[in-house]
């Protein structure tokens, strides 16, 4: 569900330590389509060049490559096409890489159609998200629920990151695991050291109020963002990450003076950053959609080792000791105050739970489930029978992979 680029999220970090533990192994990492329609419709011709799959810096293992998309996906006919398309670049990618069987890791729920038909030993399906319960028009989410629960009966194994989802998820799959985000821990080790600031952050004034991660609709609660704000107007509200808010809410927020959209920053710069933070703050709506989700900075805030702010959501409530939780706009000024006078004594504690969440960690877990589809692929294979529990296509052995 998103391109190759600096900002980490879940699959960057998989996918990296797999390809660290398993240099000789050849990954394909396929990010967002090159929509063909979109960049006639803005002028952004640029952007429809094929290319060749890119490699990925210090991990040449990895290859990230854009399928094509010539069609509006709001109609079934142009889905269909979208997606032979996809599955068409996919192989060719592969083919030429010399790849062969291999293991069809899918995030998105719209690559359902691509099961069975890839010429791969598994599928496995990794949800991060309750995107069923996300805004979106009626037709759309039945649209994602039925992708979603045909997704869930084709793969070999599905793995979700938060106990919402297992809940939600384990009458759809025989073949269900819990594999939390991790967080390397060590990466976060110069915090709470003395250090450089990056230039922005030089000018940002104290105390500094600081979220990292991208600044979703879905997630953040701009009301609360403004009412912090207003509440500390003297400090700096400091939103680190993409910004894919509404103009008009991003605008409101402006308004204020005191809050700050850095953009999008690279996972190597996020330290430097947060180093300029007094209170790490999470102020996410509390949604079902909010409940699915095991944030990534609530590992990285607690390997951080600073003060911790939260609204009553899923992963920062575990937490009650090392994480204040609040539940409305008041409660959660109180527990910024307070967080304001901490003393650096928890830093220790916080720490110490970060490095038992490791990436490491997750990723054993995660190859631990993907031996055990190899293994039932493999002694069907022996039987004549095929791994996946999806029905496959007549493949060619030479070009369809």
């Amino acid at each position: 569900m998103e391109n190759w680029d600096e900002v980490w999220r879940r699959n960057q970090f998989v996918v990296a330590e797999l390809a660290r533990r398993h240099p000789e192994t050849k990954i394909l990492f396929v990010g967002l389509s090159r929509d063909f329609s979109h960049g006639l419709r803005t002028g952004n011709f640029g952007a429809l060049a094929e290319g060749a799959p890119e490699a990925v810096p210090g991990l040449p293992n990895i290859q990230f490559t854009r399928p094509p998309k010539l069609f509006p996906n709001t109609l079934a006919a142009g889905r269909r096409m979208n997606d032979a398309l996809a599955r068409r670049h996919i192989r060719r990618t592969a083919a030429a890489m010399g790849m062969t069987n291999p293991i069809l890791w899918l995030n998105p729920h719209s690559a359902v159609h691509m099961a069975g038909r890839m010429g791969e030993r598994c599928v496995i399906y990794d949800i991060t998200d309750d995107w069923i319960s996300s805004t979106q028009q009626p037709w759309l989410r039945e649209l994602t629920r039925s992708q979603d629960e045909a997704l869930c009966r084709k793969a070999d194994a599905v793995i979700v990151c938060s106990e919402h989802l297992y809940k939600i998820k384990r009458n759809l799959t025989t073949n269900l695991h819990l594999i939390p985000n991790g967080v390397d821990a060590a990466h976060y080790a110069s915090v709470l050291e003395d250090g450089p600031l990056p230039a922005t952050a030089q000018t940002w004034r104290k105390p500094v109020l600081g979220y990292t991660g991208t600044i979703h609709p879905e997630r953040v609660d701009v009301d609360l963002i403004e009412a912090l704000a207003r509440s500390f107007p003297g400090g700096t509200v400091a939103l680190v990450g993409p910004n894919m808010l509404p103009e008009a809410a991003a605008e409101r927020l402006n308004a204020c003076g005191n809050i700050v959209f850095t953009g999008p920053v690279a996972y190597a710069e996020i330290p430097d950053y947060m180093r300029a933070f007094d209170v790490c703050i999470t102020p996410h709506q509390m949604t079902p959609f909010t409940e699915s989700l095991n944030p990534i900075k609530l590992w990285e805030y607690l390997a951080a080792g600073k003060p911790i702010v939260a609204t009553d959501v899923a992963g920062f409530r575990d937490y009650p000791d090392l994480v204040k939780i609040a539940r409305d706009a008041e409660s959660f000024m109180q527990a910024v105050r307070a967080a304001l006078a901490e003393d650096g004594a928890l830093a220790p504690a916080r720490r110490a739970i970060a490095t038992e969440h490791s990436w490491e960690s997750r990723v054993d877990n995660i190859e631990e489930v993907i031996a055990r589809c190899l293994q039932r692929y493999d002694h069907a294979d022996k039987k004549g029978e095929s791994g996946c529990t999806a029905p496959r296509e007549e493949a060619n052995a030479q070009s369809d992979v």
